[in-house]
């Protein structure tokens, strides 16, 4: 059984995984921000931008070779439940680059557009 990339202790096929393969869609903010995070460990550049509202989608992503994801913990969150249609996810999230170790601490916002939770922007802190 490989444990899902997010930290939530489940197996990736019962967490993430059918969101990065599009099986499945996140039902809370909550989901597609660990969904979002396992795309960045995996580098699943199609998934990530499938779920970024198209108003702040970046034209092109770039992975960095060098890094290297080490965990993710939700700190808070704020509405983004089943039948919300906004919410935000406070999280960290750790990793390392050339043997360096870093933690980015975020707050992400989520709206829902044509049914499905999206990732609008964050502010880091």
């Amino acid at each position: 059984m490989q444990t899902c990339w997010c930290d939530s202790g489940s197996a990736a096929a019962d967490c993430c995984e059918p969101f990065l393969s599009r099986s499945a869609y996140p039902q809370t903010a909550e989901q597609l921000m660990r969904a979002r995070y396992s795309a960045f460990v995996t580098q699943n550049a199609d998934f990530l931008r499938a779920s970024w509202h198209p108003a702040t989608c970046p034209a092109t992503l770039q992975f960095n070779p060098d890094q290297r994801w080490l965990g993710l913990k939700i700190l808070d969150t704020d509405q983004g439940g089943a039948e919300d249609d906004e919410g935000e996810v406070r999280f960290a999230a750790r990793y390392k680059i050339h043997g360096k170790g870093h933690r980015q601490e975020e707050t992400s916002s989520f709206a829902r557009l044509a049914g499905n939770w999206v990732y609008v922007g964050g502010v880091v802190k």
